[in-house]
This record gives structure tokens, C-alpha cells and sequence, in this order.
């Protein structure tokens, strides 16, 4: 952590609410991206061309970018891009606006370096974030859009707010995922059932034919189930798979299971996913092969641990816990880290 973040969380920051450090964080780097010219940012920041990776026909600055959560309504795709994030994950966008769960639904596990949230889908609307994405100035960061379906319909209708949402945001997005992963929408995990998700996942194919379709999958699930999700996406002619969402696993935290009990239910994210979403990619790897680009997260801290999941068969790594903990500057020196291993 920087020193001056250091000081900026300690004293400020963890102090208070932390959905409303987050807003706070968010407004910043959304002026950044709109007050501060690119080339300004980008002689500090940009990735080094040796770090370029290409995939599902785009070319990324970086294999490091922003996972899906920060960057709901895709505010701030100028900023993060100044921050040096090779892409940035949008979302995730429903087909019509929605406040997600009440709050509090947003709490840090310091001494884990660890998140729960149990957001629940809170964002303004697909259209919305199609409207964002279309109104950057940075026109080479890569962008994705994760998509997920209303908490209203009901799961024998999904396919229809997946289609809804891509349909939404097919000229604009980069690539799509198909999140049905979360666990904080009811009954949306069951969704990864091969004979629920497959029509989902050809809905959302359907509705945005020539936009690369990924979907992101749950650590939680059995190495079976795993595999069996990933040779859908294979036999659905699917770009690839995310590896993967928050668990609901509580195994093995340093924070006491009071203060954890206290928090409640949600999705747990940040360095203690590090080994399972590690085990996570190994897994889709030995299944897929070449066959899928397979972006991993889940616990990632450093550029040590984005060069073991490449070595390991990842073909791009996010982050996205770690970046709260470590400040502005996390992307841009992970990047450097990266280049100083190549060497």
C-alpha cells in the first residue's frame, strides 16, 4: 500500500461506511478520467507494449484489468483507464433500473484484506450504461459489460432479461459475461445448471451475435460441476469464462466469526479466495485447453500472483478487493511488476 493511501485509509477511509468510501473513491477517479487529458496520465500509467495481450479478437494493453462491482453504471472508464487497467468490466447492468438490497450491504474484513457485499444488482439500467460506455473519450481500453437479470423476473423468464440486457449494450461493449454467479440475488446461482443456463446462454448469443460472450462462474461450485460448465460454454461456442465470482465460504478468515456473523449474509471477496479461485482456474483450464479465453480472479494482490495465473493458463487476470486496500496506484504498479518478471 502507498504510504499516503496508507495514511488516507487509516484515518479517513476505513472509518467510514464503506459503501460511502467507495462512492467517495468513485467520484474521484471519474474526475480524473474528465479533467485530466489522457496523455498526461498515460505517461505514468500505460502499460508497456510488452505487456499487450490478444484475445477473442481485441488487443488489451494489459492482461490486468478491473473485475466487474466498482464500476456499476460505467462511470468511470476514463479513470480507471488512467490508472493503468488494461480493461475495465462494467456492471453488473440489469435490463431495467434497480436499488439492489438495503444497506448496510458493504463491510471490510481488514485483517483479511477481504470484502462481503450483498449489493444485489443495485444499478441504473442497462440503457444507462450503454449511454456511459458510448460517451467515454478513451476509445482503446478494452470494456467489457457483465449482465445479470432483475430480481423480480423469475428464473423460467432469465434468458429474457439476459437477451434484454445484451441486447442493450451490443454496440458498445467489448465483450460481454453472463453473470449468474452472485450470491446475492435469490435463486440466481441455481441458474448455473446446465439445463438453466444453456438458455441463457443462447438468448444472450442471440440477442448480441458478434459481441464475445464469456460467462463467470461460482468457486463454490464442485470441480465437477466446474467442468461440466465449462464444456457447455465449449459446445455454446461461448469466447470464454471468468474464474470466478465471491464465495459464501467463511473458511479460514482471521476476523472473528462474531464480527464476520455480524455482517451477515453476502458475498466474500479478496485474498482469501486466492488458492480456491487459483484451484478454479486449474480446473477450467484442464477442461478447455485453447479452446476459451479464461479470465481469472478472486484473491489477486500483486504482480507475483496476475504472472502465476498466466503461467498457470489464464489468459487474463482482474482484480478488484485488493484495489480498495492498495489505493490509485495498484493497476500501474502491478503492471510495472509485470515487466520487471518478464525481464
Amino acid at each position: 500500500m502507498n504510504a499516503a493511501y496508507r495514511l488516507l485509509f487509516t484515518h479517513v477511509l476505513s472509518k467510514m461506511d464503506t459503501e460511502r468510501a467507495h462512492a467517495l473513491a468513485s467520484g474521484v477517479i471519474r474526475t480524473l478520467g474528465r479533467r485530466i487529458p489522457a496523455r498526461v496520465t498515460s505517461t505514468f500509467t500505460a502499460p508497456g507494449e510488452s505487456l499487450a495481450v490478444e484475445t477473442m479478437g481485441l488487443r488489451f494493453a494489459s492482461p490486468f484489468g478491473l473485475a466487474a462491482g466498482f464500476d456499476k453504471d460505467a462511470e468511470d472508464i476514463d479513470g480507471l483507464a488512467a490508472l493503468g487497467f488494461g480493461h475495465v468490466e462494467v456492471g453488473t447492468v440489469t435490463p431495467r433500473p434497480q436499488p439492489g438490497n438495503p444497506g448496510p450491504r458493504l463491510f471490510r474484513l481488514v485483517a483479511d484484506g477481504a470484502l462481503i457485499n450483498r449489493m444485489g444488482f443495485n444499478n441504473r439500467g442497462a440503457e444507462l450504461a450503454a449511454a456511459n460506455i458510448a460517451a467515454r473519450r478513451n476509445r482503446t481500453v478494452i470494456v467489457g459489460v457483465n449482465i445479470g437479470k432483475n430480481k423480480t423476473t423469475e428464473a423460467e423468464d432469465a434468458h429474457l432479461d439476459y437477451a434484454a440486457a445484451a441486447s442493450a449494450v451490443k454496440d458498445v461493449a467489448d465483450y460481454l459475461v453472463v453473470n449468474v454467479s452472485s450470491p446475492n440475488t435469490p435463486g440466481l446461482r441455481s441458474l448455473q445448471s446446465l439445463e438453466s443456463l444453456t438458455p441463457i446462454l443462447r438468448a444472450a448469443r442471440e440477442a448480441a451475435p458478434d459481441v464475445p460472450l464469456l460467462v463467470k462462474i461460482a468457486p463454490d461450485l464442485t470441480d465437477g460441476e466446474i467442468r461440466e460448465v465449462t464444456q457447455l460454454a465449449i459446445d455454446e461456442g461461448l469466447a470464454g469464462v471468468i474464474a470466478a465470482n465471491t464465495t459464501i465460504s467463511r473458511a479460514g478468515l482471521r476476523t472473528s466469526s462474531r464480527v464476520v456473523e455480524a455482517f451477515g449474509a453476502g458475498g466474500l471477496s479478496g485474498r482469501p479466495l486466492t488458492e480456491r479461485s487459483f484451484e478454479v482456474l486449474r480446473t477450467v483450464k484442464e477442461t478447455a485447453g485453447d479452446r476459451l479465453c479464461i479470465i481469472s480472479v478472486g484473491g489477486v494482490a500483486d504482480a507475483a500472483e496476475v504472472q502465476r495465473r498466466l503461467d498457470a493458463g489464464a489468459t487474463l487476470v482482474q482484480g478488484y478487493t485488493e484495489f480498495l486496500y492498495a489505493g490509485p496506484g495498484w493497476a500501474a504498479s502491478i503492471n510495472r511488476g509485470l515487466a520487471r518478471l518478464r525481464r
